[in-house]
């Protein structure tokens, strides 16, 4: 995580959008960020407004203070970039831009509480997120994930 003195922030991650909201998925090298990532993007459309996600980076995610919320986009580098196990680095239709609203954080299906009693939250740019632990190669991990993002969780404020 890099911050420089513009208020800009760059971290390891990929971030997919649903309509305006930004979900910033975190977890190590091979822990399944894109491949969860593809999946989410290959779901039909979600949500009332029949939304789907789109990518809007992959690997490095450049967070921007606005205001009050942070934006999540892509390094020019990288723009529309996605790396793809077995298949190499490939492009995508992507979003340059969505207001960061929830944070997933991928950990063994063991460490995901089965009914989460108090609100975790992950900071960027001294704005608090919703945090959500993801098991990410369940059936369930795209679904719930855009659930997340599309209800409850993702409402760009902490709960």
């Amino acid at each position: 995580m890099n911050q420089s003195a513009n208020g800009a922030e760059l971290v390891h991650g990929t971030a997919l959008a649903l309509g305006e909201k930004a979900v910033l998925i975190r977890g190590p090298s091979g822990s399944g960020k894109s491949d969860l990532a593809l999946r989410c993007i290959a779901a039909p459309p979600f949500g009332e407004g029949a939304l789907r996600a789109a990518l809007v980076s992959d690997d490095q995610v450049r967070l921007t203070r606005q205001g009050e919320a942070v934006e999540a986009s892509p390094p020019p580098a990288i723009a529309g970039k996605i790396e793809v196990r077995g298949l190499g680095i490939l492009s995508l239709p992507f979003c340059p831009g969505a207001r960061l609203a929830l944070v997933v954080d991928l950990v063994p299906a063991a460490d995901v509480p089965r009914f989460p009693l108090e609100p975790m939250t992950a900071r960027y740019l001294g704005v608090a997120f919703p945090l959500l632990r993801l098991a990410p190669f369940e059936a369930s991990a795209p679904v719930k994930l855009l659930l997340a993002l599309g209800g409850g969780l993702g409402s760009g404020a902490a709960p």
